[in-house]
């Protein structure tokens, strides 16, 4: 297939559907919603739904759409690629050129934390738009919270914040806590069938907040990462989570090459909650104090000044 505005032919599109169904049965978390995938895709293919389509970012398009009519999951879709993927047979963050890639895009976005603010009352304020990889921007993260290592409490703004790494997730965590770990959750992953637990890591943080409030802004786009890192603060009791009811996606997955210009992206995981037995799959989560995302920060400002003068 050629770069730019390539045509997918019918036999190209019965091998992206080959490939990708094959993904999804070898790796997607839930077997049975994997195989009701595969089968409402074929009958689609069948039926010429798709004999239309013939741009890949169509194409994705339409079969990131009728996947997730059956799985009910934002987090398994289909994407085009201009230029050939890495010819890699597993997962592509895996692929060193892949990852030096996804590296250099997190440093562009400042491993994902965009505003460090110190606001009125001596309250901290950080906006996390993704957690990267703890690896590349563990330094970044210490930098933020050493800022703020005066402040009488921190507003984790994540309005806006939709995925991450787990580790990420548990560093940040890390500098909330006492000297004690602290298990923040669990993920099955299926393609290994292993259980993987997370815990706050106490020596890694320069400094600590364990006695200071916490409070984390959420919205309906938070999703992800964003949503685990509020969910685990929530069950621990940790953190006040003003805003919206988010998106509501907990399982995290991988990309793969299924085709040379066409990555997937197959939900891999389940994440279980040490304290609640669940998560927030289908249903997000849900603030301790509902409100517009527009009026959140202006709502905990006023709250954490009351907190202080309590």
């Amino acid at each position: 297939m050629e770069t730019g505005q390539a045509i997918i032919d019918a036999t190209t599109q019965a091998e992206i559907l080959q490939y990708l169904s094959e993904k999804l049965r070898d790796c997607y978390v839930y077997p049975d919603t994997a195989e009701n995938i595969c089968i409402r895709l074929q009958q689609h293919l069948e039926a010429g739904d798709y004999n239309d389509i013939r741009e890949g970012e169509y194409l994705a398009l339409a079969l990131t759409m009728d996947m997730q009519d059956v799985a009910h999951d934002e987090h398994v879709w289909l994407r085009w690629h201009a230029e050939p993927l890495p010819d890699y047979a597993g997962q592509l963050r895996d692929h060193q050129a892949w990852q030096d890639e996804r590296r250099s895009e997190a440093r562009l976005d400042n491993y994902g934390i965009h505003k460090v603010e110190w606001l009125p009352g001596n309250v901290g304020y950080v906006d996390i738009r993704y957690f990267h990889r703890a690896e590349w921007g563990s330094e970044i993260v210490s930098a933020a919270m050493n800022f703020l290592a005066n402040a009488q409490g921190l507003i984790f703004d994540l309005r806006q914040c939709q995925g991450g790494y787990p580790d990420m997730i548990a560093l940040v965590c890390s500098y909330l806590f006492g000297d004690e770990p602290v298990h923040l959750d669990s993920i099955y992953w299926r393609d290994e069938d292993v259980t993987q637990e997370y815990w706050t890591t106490p020596g890694v943080a320069s400094v600590h907040f364990e006695d200071k409030p916490v409070y984390v802004l959420i919205s309906k786009v938070t999703f992800s990462g964003g949503e685990a890192f509020a969910y685990s603060l929530q069950a621990c009791q940790r953190a006040t989570l003003i805003g919206e009811q988010t998106g509501g996606g907990a399982h995290p997955g991988a990309s793969y090459r299924i085709h040379p210009h066409f990555e997937a992206f197959i939900p891999i995981g389940r994440v279980i909650n040490p304290i609640t037995g669940a998560n927030w799959e289908g249903r997000g989560v849900t603030p301790d104090i509902p409100v517009p995302a527009e009026q959140a920060l202006e709502l905990v400002c006023k709250l954490a000044l009351e907190d202080r003068e309590k």
